[in-house]
């Protein structure tokens, strides 16, 4: 009966998902209502929440323009559920804008099977990734993929490997432009950033270790179900959910090695893991298990979601 429901990519679907993620915005987010006395903050909670729906609905774009998914829902919902898992990202505005901003690349990225405007694509993503890096230094850890996909693709036009430095440089140009007229101390900004923290004793209750534990058992079910079901996948398809898998892992390796650590920063392994999800549940498959994977990841985003308010 679940699976029914997000199996079609429909306007009533997508208004689903849109109101049930507004409706769980708005609960988290009513825990405190300071907010509501004062315009600017109420202005950033809208923007907080239209850069979680943006977010949402590129991470669907991405799956199925480049046929990783069926015409479903199932990539937007799984998302949503995936962001039950750690609510208080609904509140982190530096990772939520990185993550974008590391979504955008992405979308860059995938596209380039195509091989067409192959060099704007690079230079693109790579400016994308280093925007994001203003935001989550860490997140520069994604240019590895830049270079990933250069490999599976357009590695022997030399070309294509230095778009990326180009990139880099005009990011670092307009950081100077930025830190100049705000008065910021451009080198302590990136030296504070660029800590590191291999330390996993951040919890404050014993809820937010149930919800990393769940949610590593959740990822790690869709990741064996892909590397045990690639080889029998459309060969056009592979580069691209090889770059899908390595941009969770990118993700995963942002959360173990950056400072002030938190759940919040696995924020960058949910696009991924939803695309990989979507990919498990379209799969020829019996209903009833289709049935089980949802009703039990929803059971585990609801408890964790509630869990940690």
């Amino acid at each position: 009966m679940i699976t029914s429901v997000f199996r079609k990519s429909t306007p009533l679907n997508f208004s689903l998902v849109l109101i049930l993620m507004l409706v769980f915005f708005l609960i988290f987010q009513f825990q405190d209502l300071s907010w509501i006395n004062s315009f600017f903050l109420i202005v950033n909670k809208g923007g907080l929440f239209c850069i979680v729906v943006a977010s949402v609905f590129i991470t669907d774009f991405v799956a199925k323009k480049n046929g990783l998914s069926k015409d479903s829902t199932y990539t937007i919902f799984f998302y949503f559920l995936f962001l039950l898992f750690f609510p208080s990202v609904l509140d982190n505005t530096n990772l939520l804008i990185s993550n974008f901003f590391i979504l955008l690349a992405l979308r860059r990225l995938i596209s380039l099977q195509s091989l067409k405007a192959s060099k704007e694509k690079i230079f693109d993503a790579s400016l994308w990734i280093f925007l994001a890096t203003l935001f989550h230094f860490w997140s520069i850890i994604f240019i590895v993929l830049v270079f990933i996909s250069i490999i599976f693709h357009v590695a022997r036009d030399y070309r294509n490997w230095i778009l990326p430095f180009i990139a880099f440089f005009i990011a670092v140009i307009m950081f100077l432009l930025f830190a100049t007229v705000f008065n910021l101390n451009a080198v302590e900004y990136i030296t504070q950033s660029m800590k590191i923290n291999f330390e996993v004793d951040y919890f404050t209750n014993n809820y937010q270790n149930a919800a990393l534990s769940i949610y590593a058992t959740v990822a790690l079910f869709f990741l064996v179900s892909m590397f045990a079901t690639l080889s029998a996948r459309p060969q056009l398809l592979h580069t691209s959910f090889k770059k899908i898998i390595a941009s969770f892992f990118i993700g995963v390796l942002i959360f173990i090695i950056s400072d002030n650590k938190s759940n919040d920063l696995l924020v960058f392994t949910f696009a991924p893991l939803a695309i990989l999800a979507t990919s498990h549940i379209e799969m020829p498959q019996l209903k009833l298990k289709q049935e089980m994977v949802l009703f039990v990841l929803i059971a585990c985003s609801l408890f964790t979601f509630f869990s940690q308010l």
